[in-house]
This record gives structure tokens, C-alpha cells and sequence, in this order.
């Protein structure tokens, strides 16, 4: 593994217009017609409402990075009428039932631009009015200034953090933007002390870089002592870009013939297609087979909660419903 003084030697000699992490993004403003949409991934298939447009914490291996946001990583767009136009189409909500919304499913919602914007705190506040069951995914803990207002909610949501190595010299190169694992597992420990459901989605599971035994049993380890009941993981895939930034990482942390490895796990020859590939089946299933023993073997469970069901769409908020009010 590289030094830290050789790294920031490294980092100092790469042109920095080749680098995912070349600078601090700029904040901007839009309006958003529609908020929320219908999601679905793996097994999960319900609803995702996404505050931000691209993301400042600059992860390598990002799969939100497609060829529509070529400035992801440097512009950040605040959707500020977020919480109105998700208000509007929750009142207007046609079914009487609504499934769990993911927050948020192709950013992080709690990325620093929430610190001056404040939107997902806005639409969580838009959600809990309603009754809407959400997921919370995210890699920050700036979340921890909403402790108390997940608690008071903690019967109908569920809180993931992100959380991909506790090696600080990985972090900093493959998730710049990203606070220590350390800090994350304090505010965890704080969430599960005041009795909401948490848990950590060790996502992505990074071949040669963070799939070692001792990688894998110290975030599992943590999670344990973070009092987490649910833990969860997948391997990396890959896609044109994700590749490209991930060919730069393996040179950074001075893998030994990474790129060649990769080749190996991952069965393709350059150039290859933008389409997603998957590791060979044999590694992914000892990985996470490796990961899911390790998890249960601390007493903790592989999976989501059982009550991240479909709700009651509440419109109690919005009064009675009067002939007046259709005739004005």
C-alpha cells in the first residue's frame, strides 16, 4: 500500500485535469418540475425523490456518473422548489397507499450543499407530514444535525450509510469527498442509541482494493459496535467511466498489476462498451458469501427491516374538502 507521502507526491505529479477530484464544485440553483418518481433496482422497486443534481463527495467508482452529467462531480445543482413540487404531488397523490421513497437514489442527500440549501431536510419534513415511508441513503454525517427529526419518524423510516473501507489511505483516494469511516460510525452509534433502524450498505466491494479478509471483518466489526442490525454488500461493476477513474486508483495505490487483474475478474479487453459488467460469478459469490458469514457470525442480519412497507398516503393536512373550495 502507498504512504501517505508518496501518495501526495503521486497526486502532485498526475495532471490534475485527468483527476475525478481536480478542485471544489460550484453550487447553483434550478427548478424542478417533478420530484418524485417511480424507482426500481435489484429488488428494490418503489419511489426515489433526488434533492440534488450531482454530487461533491467525488467517489471513483460512482454510478450516478452518466454521459447526461458529464460535470457531476463540479457542478452542483440545487433543486430549491424541491420541497413545494413534492408537497404539490403528494397532495395531488392519486392511490390511497405509497410506496417507500428511496432519499436519494443518484446523489447524496446529505452532501455539503445541504449544509446552505437545507432541501432534504425540507423533504423530509414534506414526507413525515404525509405518512410517506422513506429509505435514507448516504455516505455523510452531516446528517446528524437531523437526529432528532428521523427519531421522532424512526417507526416508518430507515437510515443506510454508505460505508466502503476503514482505511483512511483508500478513502482518500478512491472517495475524496467523503468523511473517515470513524466519523460516520459515531453519528451511526448516535442514530441507534435514540432508536432508529439503521444500517450500512458496504457497496461497493472494490476487487484488490477492499476484498481482503481484514478489510471486510474491520467494517463489519465496526457496524457491530456501532449497535447496526442490518448489513448488506455488493461488488463493484463496471462501466466505461467508472473504469476509467478506477484504472487511476489502482495506479495511485500502487496495485501490482491491477489493471491486468481486472481484466481477469471482470472478462473484457479494452476498448470495452459503456454497458455495465459484473465481476466473474465464482469471486462475487465467495466475496459476499465471505461478507454475509461475517455479518451473521456478529449476530447481525443481511438485509432490509421488515416494516419498509407500503403506507397510508396521510392527507389530514390538507383540511376538508368543501364545495367552496371547488368553486373558487
Amino acid at each position: 500500500m502507498v504512504l501517505p507521502s508518496l501518495l501526495e507526491m503521486l497526486l502532485t505529479c498526475v495532471n490534475v485535469s485527468d483527476l475525478w477530484y481536480s478542485g471544489a464544485p460550484t453550487l447553483k440553483e434550478k427548478k424542478s418540475k417533478s420530484i418524485i418518481h417511480p424507482f426500481a433496482v435489484k429488488s428494490y422497486n418503489g419511489l426515489a425523490i433526488n434533492p440534488y443534481q450531482g454530487c461533491g463527495h467525488r467517489c471513483a467508482y460512482c454510478y450516478a456518473t452518466y454521459e447526461w452529467s458529464p460535470e457531476f462531480y463540479d457542478k452542483i445543482y440545487a433543486k430549491s422548489n424541491a420541497p413545494e413540487v413534492l408537497d404539490r404531488q403528494l397532495a395531488a397523490w392519486k392511490s390511497d397507499t405509497i410506496d417507500p421513497v428511496m432519499v436519494a437514489s443518484a446523489t447524496d442527500a446529505y452532501q455539503p450543499a445541504e449544509l446552505r440549501f437545507e432541501l432534504t431536510r425540507k423533504c423530509v419534513q414534506v414526507l413525515q407530514k404525509y405518512n410517506a415511508p422513506y429509505i435514507m441513503f448516504t455516505k455523510s454525517a452531516i446528517i446528524e444535525r437531523d437526529l432528532e427529526l428521523h427519531r421522532q419518524y424512526k417507526h416508518n423510516c430507515f437510515v443506510i450509510w454508505s460505508i466502503t473501507t476503514c482505511n483512511e489511505m483508500i478513502r482518500r483516494v478512491v472517495e475524496p469527498g467523503t468523511p473517515p469511516a470513524g466519523r460516520m460510525f459515531e453519528v451511526i452509534k448516535k442514530f441507534t442509541d435514540a432508536g432508529v433502524c439503521c444500517g450500512v450498505n458496504i457497496d461497493p466491494i472494490i476487487p484488490l482494493v477492499t476484498d481482503t479478509d481484514e478489510d471486510l471483518e474491520t467494517v463489519v466489526r465496526s457496524c457491530k459496535e456501532a449497535g447496526l442490525r442490518y448489513v448488506f454488500g455488493a461488488v463493484l461493476r463496471l462501466r466505461t467511466d467508472i473504469w476509467e477513474r478506477m484504472k487511476l486508483a489502482l495506479r495511485l495505490l500502487e496495485i501490482a498489476d491491477g489493471i491486468e487483474k481486472y481484466k481477469q475478474i471482470y472478462k473484457f479487453e479494452e476498448p470495452r462498451d459503456a454497458n455495465y459488467v459484473a465481476a466473474d460469478r465464482k469471486y462475487v459469490e465467495k466475496i459476499i458469501r465471505n461478507l454475509e458469514d461475517r455479518i451473521k457470525s456478529y449476530g447481525m442480519e443481511c438485509g432490509f427491516p421488515d416494516y419498509m412497507i407500503s403506507r397510508r398516503i396521510d392527507k389530514s393536512c390538507l383540511g376538508q374538502t368543501t364545495l367552496h373550495s371547488y368553486l373558487v
